[in-house]
């Protein structure tokens, strides 16, 4: 168990230092986005229809800061609203070209970084490491799924 928790310790230590990069914009590299705005930005070319009511849970943000987010990247022209083909009451966001730009030019700089942080490593060990980690994060992420509520019946007095 003492292994366990040693090893536990060390990739919660290596998340906060990856963490740490990417909250420095490290791995999106340096651009005139604010950090915040790029993580929307980022987070908006990867949900289907995206709109503030599904990027706010995707970025761990209230609604209202979501709203902002969203509100600043529009107004700096790295977001568009575009109305919904299905309910024209509502609006998605799209990245704009420069935002698709930018977004493009920050994948880049990642996979670059990637490459460069795995160069000396074995071609199994890339893959072993890209297997492990996919089914880590899979497994945050089942953790923080919202569960099912029990449908125990209720005893009434």
């Amino acid at each position: 168990m003492e292994e366990q928790s040693a090893y536990t310790e060390a990739v919660a230590a290596a998340m906060v230092r990856i963490r740490r990069r990417q909250t420095r914009g490290t791995l999106a590299g340096e651009s005139q986005v604010p950090a915040a705005v790029f993580r929307a930005l980022d987070a908006v070319s990867s949900i289907d229809d995206a709109t503030v009511g599904a990027l706010a849970p995707a970025l761990g943000v209230d609604q209202p800061r979501a709203s902002r987010l969203v509100a600043q990247a529009v107004s700096e022209g790295w977001l568009e609203r575009v109305a919904d083909q299905r309910d024209g009451r509502k609006a998605v966001l799209r990245p704009t070209e420069l935002g698709r730009r930018v977004l493009a030019a920050a994948h880049r700089r990642r996979a670059a970084a990637t490459a460069a942080a795995m160069a000396g490593w074995t071609e199994r060990e890339r893959a072993e490491f890209a297997r492990l980690l996919g089914r880590f994060v899979d497994a945050m992420d089942a953790a923080d799924a919202p569960q099912p509520e029990s449908r125990a019946p209720r005893s009434t007095p």
